[in-house]
């Protein structure tokens, strides 16, 4: 094992060069107190020499120092700031700091000063961080914490309609993000045909998602990366936490097993509207006139175990199950659908040295759906599925003298079933199944330099090898990555950014489909990878005595390969699925504005965004460019959080986005193939996508009130949705005008169909 780590390491030295200057290293573990977990994205600094850095996913850091006497601060979101004196003589040091939590665990949450100038200094631009905690103050629809719709107030981040879970990220769609739930890929991480995610807030420690200047580790998609760590549990003792809401409940469980060598964690959900629906049903039974309400409802079940071998060595396992049930029953008409999503990932952990980490996983991740019709004697069954294996090792090396290495290799066996259909009768006397298989192979091979050249200047530059083989076709491309910061003094820095990405599998929908049809194909000979390119530029400024941050940053993404389908696609039962398919290209650009208050007992933050998105396809609206459909102009959102007392917080956010672009006919034409019937009628469309919706804009209101339980903590969660009752523009469909005494069509009137009004609720939330 040895050999192939110097094997790698060998290939990495390339990137490494010479000291600049004499400096030591000091290095450490940053802890959470009350259940001894590593504290990921914690920030330690030295506010004398203006260095800084953050922990990795084993709550490891290192800085580099020169000599002499400093003072070192380890900060971290919801928890009281770390404080240590220690002298740096002529070898390095080991310090460890272990944080509490804040005096109120329901409070605003603030993020210290110095956790913002350390955003400010850091060399990374275009990420989002979120934390459960601050999730969870936030009002919410129907009660359920949403991580996803938390992202989506952030700028840059859009929403694909009302009430929706997925993101589209500076121009890209929901297939484009890579979703990572502890290394595992997750192929459809929504619930309820998307209108919740996959992400039970218990169960998950932080997330992150980058917009742009990806870093080299990541690859496989085009707009984003959402990277979501889960909790490893609780290593001091037997603890339980979880909440009961209007549609949903859930619960965790954790706690050591054995004394710092094994702990556990189990979180679990459901939702349980079809309870209620079944009672309806079952007492209107019999009722001519009732139609029976379909049956509903979704369960996911997160699990993670955590084992220390020695103080060099852990292993860990986490994992995730999760289903939706879609059904109806109705006089001989049987109809259902279920959808969802597996993944496992087992990891080991070895520290190497004081400055060389190895980390190495094995994970498998599937998402499967299938749609099940009976009419009288009569059934068919139609499934797709994907299924994932993948192999991986990243290592984190802390050199010293500025550089911070990390690079590792990773490979995927991909597997994929489209629309394979079995129709039987009950007799047996007819019976058919068809179906296509494909297979496909993934790899990728990274380097990246975190390089601080002074406390002025720093960069992080890389490289990713990515390849792909499917059907006898191989693809190979490189991926180069950089980004750079320059501060310009202790309040402002100027950040740039470029990165090249890679798409190899691709997501194949019908947009006339009624529900979700989640086809997942890979690239092949007659389907090419798709490929983007992003360059952005920053500028941030820290003000009123670090609590405030402004940052700003313009961007222009470019896409080739974009695919589109012909008009009436068949994407079921075809064994010619590349001939249905159209490539084109595509473009984003835009400006994102994102203001920052972080202290006092008033927090939040303003962010907008100015944007444009197009896709061009020759064979597409005569071959000129049109606004794709997640183009919007302006995207404004505003988030407060006042914190009244130590026992009630209240929690305000406001959204407004320009209108989705639509196809409208500009005319229609009847003709009437047969004398006496209905004529049919054709709609003429001119441009796609030439036509807006009505804009769409929303105010919700919560509160968190902390209870006085004897035992534990509690707390009730109150939320509005949607508090003045606009109503959102859906989707629009054209109704037929007929005129009374002949009943001839005279016309048609559009209308507009709207889903959510002003919602409350309220959620009962426990700890013990």
């Amino acid at each position: 094992m040895r050999s192939y780590y110097t094997t790698l390491l060998l290939l990495l030295l390339f990137i490494s060069w010479p000291a600049w200057a004499q400096r030591q290293v000091v290095q450490g573990y940053v802890r959470a107190a009350s259940n001894g977990e590593a504290l990921i994205g914690a920030t330690v600094s030295s506010p004398e020499s203006g260095a800084g850095t953050i922990t990795n996913e084993n709550g490891y850091y290192t800085l580099s120092l020169p000599e002499g006497e400093h003072t070192l601060q380890a900060t971290y979101i919801g928890y009281t700031t770390g404080t240590r004196t220690v002298r740096v003589a002529t070898t390095g040091q080991s310090i460890n700091f272990i944080l509490d939590l804040a005096s109120n665990e329901l409070q605003v949450v603030e993020i210290q000063a110095s956790s913002l100038e350390q955003k400010l200094n850091d060399t990374r631009m275009s990420v989002e961080t979120l934390s459960s905690t601050e999730a969870k103050l936030l009002p919410a629809l129907f009660g359920e914490v949403d991580l996803v719709k938390t992202l989506q107030l952030k700028p840059g981040i859009q929403s694909g309609g009302e009430g929706t879970s997925g993101l589209y990220v500076r121009g890209g769609g929901p297939d484009q993000n890579l979703v990572l739930l502890d290394d595992a890929m997750i192929y459809n991480p929504s619930h309820l045909f998307g209108f919740f995610s996959v992400f039970n807030p218990d169960a998950v420690r932080s997330v992150e998602l980058y917009k742009g200047g990806f870093p080299a580790q990541f690859g496989g998609r085009l707009s984003s990366v959402v990277d979501v760590k889960m909790n490893r549990g609780n290593n001091e003792r037997i603890s339980s936490s979880g909440g009961l809401g209007l549609i949903s409940s859930r619960l965790t469980v954790e706690g050591p097993i054995l004394k710092d060598k094994l702990n556990f964690s189990v979180s679990g959900r459901r939702t349980y509207v079809d309870i209620f629906t079944r009672q309806i049903n079952r007492l209107k039974e019999g009722d001519d006139d009732f139609s029976p309400i379909p049956d509903y409802y979704f369960y996911d079940l997160n699990a993670n175990l955590n084992y220390t071998l020695d103080e060099k060595n852990d292993l860990s396992f986490s994992g995730y199950f999760g289903r939706d049930f879609f059904g109806f029953d109705d006089s001989g008409f049987s109809f259902g659908f279920d959808w969802g999503n597996t993944m496992g990932t087992l990891r080991w952990r070895h520290k190497l040295n004081d400055n060389l980490f190895a980390t190495t996983s094995l994970t498998s991740t599937g998402y499967k759906y299938n749609i099940n019709n009976e009419i009288d004697i009569f059934s068919f069954k139609l499934t797709s599925e994907v299924q994932d294996y993948t192999f991986k090792t990243d290592f984190d090396w802390f050199v010293g003298n500025g550089h911070s290495l990390k690079f590792g290799a990773q490979a995927t066996r991909h597997g994929f079933t489209v629309g394979r259909l079995n129709f039987e009768s009950a007799d047996s006397t007819q019976n058919f199944g068809a179906g296509n298989t494909y297979s496909g192979s993934e790899f990728g091979l990274y380097a990246s330099d975190d390089f601080v050249l002074s406390p002025m200047l720093s960069f992080n530059y890389g490289l990713r090898l990515s390849g792909f083989n499917s059907s006898g076709k191989t693809y190979a491309a490189l991926e180069p990555r950089a980004s750079v910061k320059y501060t310009l003094n202790e309040h402002t820095s100027l950040k740039a950014s470029y990165a090249s990405m890679m798409q190899y599998v691709h997501l194949l929908t019908n947009s006339g489909a009624s529900l979700p049809t989640d086809i997942w194909y890979p690239s092949g000979q007659g389907v090419r990878p798709q490929r983007s390119q992003q360059a952005a530029l920053g500028v941030s400024h820290l003000f009123g005595k670090g609590r405030f941050l402004l940052t700003n940053e313009v961007y222009y993404k470019w896409m080739q390969h974009q695919i589109d389908f012909r008009d009436g696609a068949n994407l079921f039962v075809n064994d010619s699925l590349e001939n249905e398919f159209l490539f084109g290209k595509g473009e984003s650009y835009g400006n994102e504005l994102y203001l920052e208050k972080v202290s006092g007992k008033t927090t939040g933050w303003l962010g907008y965004t100015l944007s444009w998105t197009y896709r061009k396809f020759d064979e597409i609206n005569n071959g000129r460019r049109f606004p794709a459909r997640h183009d919007r102009r302006h995207d404004i959102s505003l988030v407060l959080m006042h914190q009244l007392n130590k026992r009630l917080s209240l929690t305000g956010a406001f959204v407004y986005g320009s209108g989705s672009p639509y196809s409208v006919p500009i005319a229609r034409f009847a003709f009437q193939d047969v004398e006496g019937k209905d004529p049919s009628i054709v709609p003429i469309y001119e441009d796609r996508n030439s036509y807006r919706l009505a804009a769409y804009h929303r105010l919700d209101l919560g509160a968190v009130l902390k209870l006085k339980p004897r035992r534990g903590e509690a707390d009730l969660t109150f939320s509005v949705y949607n508090v003045y009752n606009r109503r959102n523009p859906y989707f629009v469909y054209f109704e037929q005008q007929k005129d009374r005494s002949n009943q001839q069509i005279v016309g048609f009137q559009a209308k507009q169909v709207s889903l959510f009004p002003v919602i409350p609720s309220v959620t009962y939330n426990f700890k013990f």
